[in-house]
């Protein structure tokens, strides 16, 4: 059979051992099925085969974010203001006046995460004063990171706020000297009180949740993914909440793979959701678009270390090791494999204590279970993780709160947070990924600059040189290495004959541009098992066409989403800069770096 599609005269960067450069690439039925030379790929033609000239651009195995909450991202996408990338704060509150004057009651703004303060060129953070007057009327909920959220007054009246309502479970409403509201929300000791709080606000309906989704993972096609492990969702409830991603991939509509994670709700009852769950589905069960993955990313509510760098590290109650090893067994014997979120080693070794006394009955190493982000993981922990047959999913998140780390732990602990170069020479599968859409952007070039440069998005260097990682690694970290967590490292990752052909074509050479430049990067071409699922500038005729935004009012439709059409500011005034002999001086942030 001939190819259906040959991607000739570029720079094909494969990944794989035996050929890692090509300039040509052949698919056929969905797989590569030829990589080599223009000459020796060309004849392999015949008058069907679709050939794209590349015009020598840089190619590169499709993106697969081993840490994404797609599927809960796609319900809101199109609900949601992104300030994700946005330069300045004039720009940020512009875009805020603009939305809530064309939002319709009882509609809200939602600015959820992916931004912080030291990307704006003001250096801080919005106050109250403003969003109340950028939004009189309209009601407002601005999430940062998942440590706090300002409402407008609007918003409280909705919500009903006022001086005798009492602070929620797992969080503080701030309060006047006369013990009023004031509009912020204060994630201590976890993030419950953001949760319950958004979760007030209306939602799409179900076919403007169809419309969202897609153009979310058009989003995603847009920066080269092509691949995701979605780690579930507080709020994101099984099989309820994945009935749009499930007809989407029935419609032949998905344009990135997803292998999910089954997410425990309500504490106290996290077993009893597995066990439902154990006799409803299995890990595998779908097709290569939309499948089973495992447990997690929440096994049980109180195994939560929220990564709030501005509280202190979260004592983990006694009466985690009984939820948690009750949830463990059960998985174990049934040969489900399991994510779990830990943030600090002192929780990663309560957690492996667990796992070890159940692998002793039922034996674990071979289900490809790992630990979620890792950032103050220990170097004997690795070694535990390593024995047991576990890996890491690693994220960004440390671009967005290194300052905030910093000014808790101080600048030595924050060198090797999390440890990068160690983990590898362990040995351990590691993935990368961002978190998002909320504690972290979902872009994906901002992580693969985080990992290269180990700068935050306020221009703080955490990590030696020595610590970091070459383009290659944090590549492959990004492609072979996430797809080991969904057990399709032997289906995706490299572009090598028999692999899927997931891939992006790009803006620019990732491996020649300088390394702030990486962060500028797109995919102008998109492919994802052969077919075209994202195209810009010269093969922007090739782009299957998507339906406009819905709603109408949409912020999606006015700005999009990541705002990628300027670098990133300079380090600013405000920013701690961290001098050559590794001190950091504070010059006016206000974060006590």
């Amino acid at each position: 059979m001939a190819p259906q599609l040959i991607l000739h005269n570029g720079k094909i960067t494969t990944l794989a051992p035996g050929m890692p450069e090509a300039s040509a690439l052949a698919v056929t039925s969905g797989l590569v099925s030829a990589v080599g030379t223009d000459a020796d790929v060309l004849a392999l033609a015949d008058a069907h085969t679709q050939r794209i000239d590349l015009k020598r651009r840089r190619v590169i195995p499709g993106l697969n974010d081993s840490h994404l909450h797609v599927i809960r991202a796609g319900l809101f996408y199109n609900l949601e203001l992104r300030w994700d990338g946005v330069p300045s704060l004039a720009q940020a509150l512009a875009q805020l006046k603009q939305q809530a004057d064309a939002t319709p009651p009882p509609q809200w703004v939602r600015v959820i995460g992916g931004w912080n303060e030291f990307q704006f060129a003001e250096g801080r953070m919005p106050t109250l004063d403003e969003i109340n007057k950028a939004a009189p009327d309209t009601p407002v909920f601005l999430l940062h990171l998942y440590d706090s959220a300002l409402l407008n007054r609007a918003a409280l009246r909705v919500l009903g706020f006022n001086r005798d309502t009492p602070n929620p479970p797992g969080g503080l409403i701030a309060r006047d000297a006369k013990g009023h509201p004031t509009g912020l929300l204060i994630a201590e000791p976890s993030a419950l009180i953001l949760y319950s709080t958004i979760a007030y606000a209306p939602k799409l309906s179900f076919e403007d949740q169809l419309n969202s989704t897609r153009h979310f993972m058009r989003e995603l096609n847009r920066f080269g993914v092509t691949s995701v492990a979605d780690a579930g969702g507080g709020g994101q409830n099984f099989p309820e909440d994945y009935a749009v991603v499930k007809k989407l991939n029935e419609e032949g509509h998905l344009t990135v793979r997803i292998a999910y994670s089954l997410f425990a709700q309500k504490p106290g009852q996290e077993l009893d959701d597995y066990i439902r769950w154990l006799g409803m589905t299995k890990p595998g069960e779908g097709n290569d678009l939309l499948r089973v993955n495992g447990a997690g990313e929440n096994l049980v509510w109180s195994a939560a270390d929220f990564e709030n760098f501005l509280q202190p590290r979260p004592d983990l109650r006694p009466l985690m090791e009984q939820e948690l090893e009750a949830v463990i067994r059960k998985l174990a014997e049934a040969r489900w494999p399991w994510r779990i979120h830990a943030t600090y080693d002192e929780s990663i070794s309560r957690f492996l204590d667990i796992f070890e006394r159940v692998h002793r009955d039922s034996p674990i190493d071979q289900l490809r279970w790992f630990i979620d982000h890792a950032e103050t993981v220990s170097a004997q922990n690795l070694d535990r993780i390593a024995a047991l047959g576990g890996g890491i999913a690693t994220q960004h998140r440390m671009a967005y709160q290194g300052e905030y780390y910093i000014r808790r732990y101080g600048v030595e602990s924050a060198k090797r947070r999390p440890p990068l170069r160690r983990m590898l020479q362990t040995g351990l599968p590691v993935g990368a990924g961002t978190d998002g859409t909320r504690v972290a952007s979902y872009h994906p070039w901002t992580c693969l600059w985080w990992m290269v440069t180990a700068k935050t998005v306020g221009g703080i260097v955490l990590h030696d040189e020595a610590d970091r990682l070459t383009r290659t690694e944090a590549l492959r970290l990004y492609t072979h290495g996430s797809a080991w967590f969904s057990h399709e490292n032997d289906q995706k990752g490299t572009l090598e004959l028999g692999r899927f052909a997931d891939l992006a074509v790009l803006s620019d050479d990732y491996f020649a541009v300088a390394d702030d430049a990486i962060r500028g990067l797109e995919s102008v071409l998109t492919v994802v098992g052969g077919r075209i699922v994202h195209g810009s500038g010269e093969f922007a005729n090739l782009a299957p066409p998507l339906p406009p935004v819905s709603p109408e009012w949409s912020p999606v439709a006015r700005w999009g989403g990541y705002n990628n059409s300027q670098p990133a500011p300079p380090p600013h005034a405000h920013t701690p800069v961290m001098a050559a002999d590794g001190r950091v001086w504070e010059t006016g942030c206000g974060c006590g770096a």
